[in-house]
């Protein structure tokens, strides 16, 4: 093992250094994930992996996290073999509540002590700390441990009182009080052993490729949507609203469904409002913008999606992260008009989401990075390690029904159940 020089401030103060080298290609990043105090944001095979940790800061909101990110990045001395490119360098990995105002759950922004990363066929490591860092690079661990077998319990609500939910929410639609709201419910695994968010990373990743795997601070999925991402000048966020489950890999039976959810006027719009409400906030971010006329369908295994990718040029000074707090609670997630339809589910849905459906994900020191949505993913009990709550929601508009809605979330439901062991 060998270390940098030491690092000291002019004053003589201790001071934060960072080196990043190049690697081979590493292989699995997820098998490289410890235990404890790791976190991950992948997809495909690729994406960032952080060990270990040097800061960690308690929020409310993305915006006071960029402004703590902002100020300790700029006390680091970085001296790195990959200059300029995207996420290389010590990053902080976040993950925020979906409503701060009505949640017992703080948001969280975490800098790693190890950063292991490949995007398009360049791999590194990065490590940061005091005065001088170690240059060796973790080795994979052995592979976590069983949980065993798993049962499953009601949250909140059970799914008789849910329907009726969603059929009160439909009322207050009906009234002209709300144009759409988006309504949650929980479900609850205790394992007969300790759950290991490894196994559930491994699993995520394996069935869900196409999706964005994430590990923060014991919040742990797969969601299909990216809230926004910014890279260099580019800024992109993918809009999912419109849900049809998918019954059976058939492909003739998937092409009936992605038609049928095309020419859904209801689906279309819920589509319609959530896209409105990412383009307007994105606006005053871009100095040009490009909003496709209509969606299309994202196929996943279990269910099937209305999609629109907004794309933007980002002004000077606009973090991914200040573009995450600007477009979240997006109406995707929250509902139309976004501050009565907040309000309306704090006041009916019955639990406190916490981190789901919050901004999860990374950026680093140029403000480049990624944010997605806090979906099709859990919340590791901190209390009882054998237990997780996994979250789903659905977009309540007029024609809403009831059955059906609690139907997909079942649906959704499927790819942490799996994961857990259904």
């Amino acid at each position: 093992m060998s270390l940098t020089s030491t690092h000291l401030h002019p004053s003589g103060r201790r001071r934060l250094c960072a080196r990043t080298v190049s690697l081979p290609d590493p292989g699995p990043l997820e098998t490289y994930l410890t235990p404890e105090q790791s976190m991950a944001f992948l997809r495909r095979g690729d994406g960032v992996i952080g060990l270990g940790m040097v800061e960690r800061f308690l929020v409310d909101t993305p915006d006071a996290a960029d402004v703590l990110w902002n100020e300790f990045i700029s006390d680091v001395e970085h001296d790195t073999e990959l200059p300029g490119l995207y996420g290389v360098g010590p990053i902080a990995f976040g993950s925020f509540s979906f409503d701060p105002d009505h949640t017992g759950e703080p948001s969280v922004l975490v800098v790693p002590e190890v950063v292991i990363g490949r995007r398009k066929g360049v791999s590194w490591c990065t490590r940061i700390g005091w005065d001088r860092v170690s240059e060796e690079v973790p080795r994979p661990q052995p592979a976590p441990l069983p949980h065993g077998p798993v049962e499953w319990h009601d949250g909140a609500m059970s799914p008789e009182a849910w329907r009726e939910l969603v059929a009160s929410a439909v009322a207050f639609i009906r009234a002209h009080e709300v144009d759409k709201v988006v309504l949650a419910r929980d479900v609850i695994a205790e394992a007969s052993a300790p759950i290991d968010p490894r196994t559930l990373v491994d699993e995520l990743q394996a069935a869900y490729p196409s999706c964005w795997t994430y590990l923060v601070d014991g919040l742990v999925g797969a969601t299909p949507e990216m809230l926004v991402r910014r890279e260099g000048g580019l800024v992109t966020s993918r809009v999912l609203a419109g849900t049809i489950r998918r019954e059976g890999a058939e492909p003739e039976a998937a092409a009936r469904l992605a038609e049928a959810l095309s020419s859904s006027s209801k689906d279309l719009r819920e589509h319609e409002f959530a896209v409105t409400s990412v383009a307007e906030a994105m606006e005053p971010y871009c100095s040009g913008m490009n909003v496709p006329d209509a969606p299309y369908v994202l196929e996943l295994p279990n269910v099937l999606h209305l999609a629109t990718d907004i794309t933007g040029v980002a002004i000077p000074g606009a973090t991914s992260l200040a573009l995450a707090g600007a477009l979240h609670p997006s109406a995707a997630v929250c509902g139309t008009p976004t501050h009565v339809a907040r309000d309306l589910i704090a006041e009916i849905e019955g639990m406190d989401r916490g981190r789901y459906a919050g901004p999860v994900g990374w950026m680093d020191a140029e403000g480049n990075g990624e944010w997605a949505l806090a979906l099709r993913g859990g919340h590791l009990s901190q209390v009882d390690p054998r237990k997780i709550k996994i979250f789903a929601g659905c977009g309540i508009v007029a024609d809403s029904d009831p059955d059906a809605e609690l139907a997909e979330t079942v649906a959704k439901f499927m790819p942490m159940r799996q994961a857990v062991g259904d």
